[in-house]
């Protein structure tokens, strides 16, 4: 009596899942940009006014970096399309979320440099960059190995399930140094009397739409149909 054994992949399709991170991305972009614009003066990097300089920071750091790095995981995992297409879009839109962040963590450093703050101080400032710095070594380490002819397929396929594993790690320290900076902002504006209830409560609007980002984006990778 022979014995069939059936390898099952357990796999659904992630398009739900996928619209809900797109609508709570865009959310949180609109809210951001209500809070930086309505109530905080605007968003300018050459701008005299240190806040406005300052507002250049939280923009790209979440559209530009978090935003787009789950655009990335996205469009990988679960797009139907040519593998090598999606291969160099993943990495695009990295690379773009990459330059993005770098503008955004330099807009930080020149606000302190105008008011005279020491750097990298607060909880908030070592997991940013502690995370950037690991997603700037993913980057590179997956366009050596997934996008430079000379690997072999044996050593590719050990690296996915640590590189996939390190991207959704990444991607979490983003959401949480996203929201350790709100959350500093929030105590910093609230002890110089300069916060409202409105404002008060946009901003936490605002924290939960990119936590929630972040989470569909993981769910969305984590249950992808296509590979």
């Amino acid at each position: 009596m022979h014995t069939t054994v059936v390898n099952y992949r357990y796999k659904r399709s992630a398009s739900r899942l996928t619209v809900g991170a797109h609508l709570f991305g865009i959310l949180a972009i609109i809210l951001m940009l209500v809070w930086l614009l309505h109530y905080r003066g605007g968003i300018d990097y050459e701008s005299d006014n240190s806040d406005r300089v300052f507002n250049v920071h939280p923009f790209l750091m979440f559209f530009g970096f978090i935003f787009f790095a789950g655009e990335a995981m996205m469009a990988y995992k679960t797009v139907m399309s040519e593998h090598q297409g999606k291969k160099y879009m993943h990495a695009l839109l990295h690379l773009i979320a990459l330059c993005t962040g770098i503008f955004g963590i330099c807009a930080a450093f020149r606000y302190h440099d105008m008011r005279q703050i020491d750097d990298m101080y607060t909880l908030h400032s070592w997991i940013g960059l502690g995370t950037f710095i690991l997603y700037g070594l993913q980057w590179l380490v997956g366009a050596a190995a997934f996008l430079i002819p000379g690997g072999t397929p044996e050593s590719r396929l050990r690296l996915i399930p640590w590189h996939m594993s390190m991207g959704r790690t990444i991607l979490y320290l983003s959401i949480c140094a996203a929201l350790t900076g709100l959350m500093q902002k929030f105590t910093f504006l609230g002890l110089s009397k300069a916060l409202g209830d409105r404002e008060s409560h946009l901003i936490n609007f605002t924290a939960l739409a990119i936590l929630l980002f972040g989470i569909f984006v993981d769910l969305s990778v984590a249950l992808a149909r296509y590979v």
